[in-house]
């Protein structure tokens, strides 16, 4: 072919065969090219976290993309127990731009229609959601701004990336139980139905709204119930006819910027289940469940309890007592119509179980098949190959601004207010997040005037 022709990709034209080798290496950067997506931000997970977001980027005007593992919802979809319904009522627990359709205001939506909100909403604002898509993998390109998203449809190239993965990613059950010890252990997350566990008694352990609301509904199935309780908060349901998340809103507590000291993870017993009513300890064993306290150990068949079932209930308790006197000095002050409630300041007397607790069970004694640990999430962020965790694998941030130029992260719980983690909170948020974005959009597509 005479004397040898420039370089191509790596081959000096020299023979047919160099032309075809060439050949084949520019289809495979032609693929390479067309598999690595430029977006300016990506959003990760479309849950209610990832919809807000994209709804604030969108008015901002930020091209994006929301990679989402499964479908829009998911967890409430497939790891969510069969009668759940929202812990708020729905004129409060939803975004601005949309009610429920089918839930009464003061009602409280069942899981599926949290689905179908969620799925309508990024219908109306026309979210560019791309279901079916994992994200494996984020890191930063050496030399270039921005960051690398490697997915199961491809890798993509994003100036931004907002992680909307929510507080509740990886299930928890403390390393107490063998497998073999006899007995069927499964987290909350995949409890469905009582239908759906086998014959015998059920050991409850952790006593927040999951825990309790499980607890209670394989009570009145017919199951025996232990419950294993732990510290918690315990609001009213409503008092002095406004719910609780009225009382919290208008005494500044959702908008509480940090947590007292010990009390980041400090679950709250509450629930929305039969149209809502106050979770009641004392009532819950004069209806026949077994109370217990803190799960300590367990060894030869036998299971733990520490002896703090009493001082835990008192300071939940004291905790529900608190709101009522802030809410009755809002009503002096203010001049409120809002009747007297008396009654709600009356428990009923403390249960055997209380006063004589019991520090250990022999699981096959009492029967019990199986045991559900209601003991909560932790997050988890291996798949990020980026030096923006603490010690523990937290997020190190200010309000949800990672201190990694460029990665956000949204729904945790407290990012910037107490009510962050909630569904008309983590719309704020999002917010908060997509003016960040769009000020640093602005600077990047800034060209100066040229000199003449």
């Amino acid at each position: 072919m005479g004397e040898p022709l420039l370089p191509v990709l790596g081959v000096t034209l020299r023979t047919k065969e160099d032309i075809r080798v060439a050949k084949l290496r520019a289809g495979e950067l032609e693929f390479l090219v067309m598999a690595l997506e430029e977006i300016d931000t990506l959003v990760i997970g479309a849950g209610q976290a990832g919809i807000a977001a994209s709804e604030h980027l969108g008015r901002a005007g930020i091209p994006h993309v929301v990679l989402e593992r499964a479908r829009i919802a998911e967890r409430w979809r497939s790891e969510r127990w069969d009668s759940l319904v929202t812990n708020g009522p729905v004129w409060h627990d939803r975004f601005p731009g949309l009610e429920f359709p089918a839930t009464a205001p003061d009602g409280f939506a069942p899981k599926e229609e949290v689905v179908d909100y969620l799925t309508a909403y990024a219908r109306m604002i026309a979210a560019p959601v791309r279901t079916g898509v994992a994200v494996h993998r984020i890191s930063r390109q050496p030399g270039r701004s921005g960051f690398l998203a490697e997915t199961s449809a491809g890798d993509f190239h994003a100036r931004n990336v907002i992680v909307a993965t929510g507080p509740f990613q990886k299930p928890v059950i403390p390393d107490l139980v063998p497998e073999d010890a006899g007995v069927i252990q499964m987290h909350s997350a995949s409890y469905r139905n009582p239908a759906q566990l086998p014959p015998g008694a059920v050991l409850v352990i952790g006593a927040g709204s999951s825990g309790v609301q499980i607890a209670e509904e394989l009570l009145a199935a017919g199951r025996r119930v232990f419950l294993s309780v732990g510290p918690h908060d315990r609001p009213p349901r409503s008092y002095r006819g406004r719910d609780f998340v009225w009382w919290l809103g208008v005494l500044g507590k959702w908008d509480a910027a940090a947590p007292n000291p010990g009390t980041e993870h400090v679950t709250i017993a509450v629930s929305g289940s039969r149209g809502g009513h106050t979770i009641d300890f004392r009532q819950l064993a004069a209806d026949g469940m077994t109370l217990l306290g803190r799960a300590e150990g367990f060894g030869e068949g036998v299971m733990r309890f520490a002896p703090d079932l009493s001082p835990t209930i008192e300071r939940g308790d004291a905790s529900y007592l608190s709101l009522l006197d802030e809410a009755d000095a809002y009503v002096a002050r203010f001049g409120l119509d809002l009747p007297p409630e008396p009654e709600a300041r009356q428990f009923r007397p403390d249960p055997d179980c209380m006063t004589r607790p019991i520090l250990s069970l022999d699981v096959a004694r009492e029967g019990i098949g199986t045991i559900i640990w209601a003991t909560g999430y932790v997050q988890d962020y291996s798949w990020i190959s980026l030096d923006a965790f603490d010690g523990r694998g937290r997020p190190r941030h200010q309000r949800g601004a990672s201190i990694e130029p460029g990665l956000y992260f949204l729904g945790l719980p407290w990012q910037s207010r107490r009510g962050s983690s909630f569904l008309w909170g983590v719309w704020h948020d999002a917010r908060h997040i997509a003016d960040l974005i769009a000020i640093q959009h602005a600077y990047h597509i800034h060209r100066p005037a040229k000199v003449i």
